[in-house]
């Protein structure tokens, strides 16, 4: 089976490269960069040159494949998803797993993105699978600068709670997706083990790394301004304050089984996560 994953590059997306290469799997891998996947993946993909924001781009390499991995992003994902589901029928693809998010279930501005682009891809008669995870764990990375500069983690999710979700559990589900057809047809639902408060998650990123680190409460306001501060446009911020004033409310801290009963084991934990964290933790804190 031929497989092609878009978001090659990007966290997840890499990830389910690299567990297949390890499958023994030659995958393709749908970028804008060629040097960036070849430098990546070495010789052990195809790669094909596109960009998702020209969704014509990919036809091609669509029609040469069997199973699609779907990375989109942002307040584009209904257009997007829209557009490849249309060549994905087009080109009789046999399976299209989503990357999509759980918000679809809270009915959440982010999550109703996803829930256009799942509605576009289930319309189009496209077999398909749809992957929903909580928060990833490598979102956490934002908070790098204000660790290191001043020790504080802030956010306007209060006391609410949220099971993160390690990367590699994405990824694992979503290759599991990829090479059965165990799963077309479901909505998968994926959470990590805990459901945490950002303060709990800031005191473990502190045991972690041998520094005390602050939790500090901040309004709705303040935390939209800051996010826009990052360049987000006034939808993605109203979604983001959206998402994280339900996590406040408490809405978004339910746990599922669902990666163990595809896996076979537990979800890896944030302590996991931070044990084996992206290399950005060491060199930022560790000095």
């Amino acid at each position: 089976m031929k497989i092609l994953v878009t978001g090659a590059t990007g966290d997840v997306g890499a990830r389910v490269v690299r567990m297949l290469i390890q499958l023994g799997k030659r995958p393709g891998v749908f970028v804008r960069d060629e040097s960036k996947a070849r430098k990546m993946f070495g010789d052990d993909v195809d790669i094909d040159l596109g960009d998702l924001a020209q969704p014509e781009t990919i036809r091609r390499a669509v029609q040469a494949t069997e199973a699609l991995f779907l990375v989109t992003t942002g307040p584009a994902i209904p257009r997007l998803d829209a557009a490849i589901a249309r060549i994905a029928k087009e080109a009789d693809l046999s399976q299209l797993v989503k990357l999509s998010s759980l918000d679809v279930e809270e009915g959440l501005a982010i999550g109703a993105w996803h829930e256009q682009g799942e509605a576009a891809i289930r319309g189009s008669g496209v077999p398909f699978t749809f992957l929903r995870p909580s928060g990833f764990m490598s979102n956490l990375l934002a908070w790098t600068h204000s660790i290191k500069s001043e020790g504080v983690i802030r956010s306007s999710t209060g006391d609410g709670r949220r099971p993160f979700i390690h990367s590699d559990d994405i990824a694992a589900v979503a290759v599991k997706a990829l090479t059965t057809r165990d799963y077309i047809g479901d909505c998968l639902a994926l959470t990590g083990p805990e459901a945490l408060t950002f303060a709990e998650i800031t005191e473990r990123i502190g045991a972690k790394i041998g520094r005390h680190l602050q939790y500090q409460a901040i309004s709705d306001e303040e935390a939209g301004r800051r996010f826009a501060a990052t360049g987000a446009s006034t939808a993605e911020v109203e979604a983001h304050v959206a998402l994280w004033r339900a996590i406040r409310n408490g809405r978004l801290g339910a746990i599922t089984d669902t990666v163990e009963r595809v896996l076979g084991r537990l979800p890896l934990n944030l302590d996991q996560w931070l044990t084996g964290a992206a290399e950005a933790w060491q060199q930022e804190f560790r000095i």
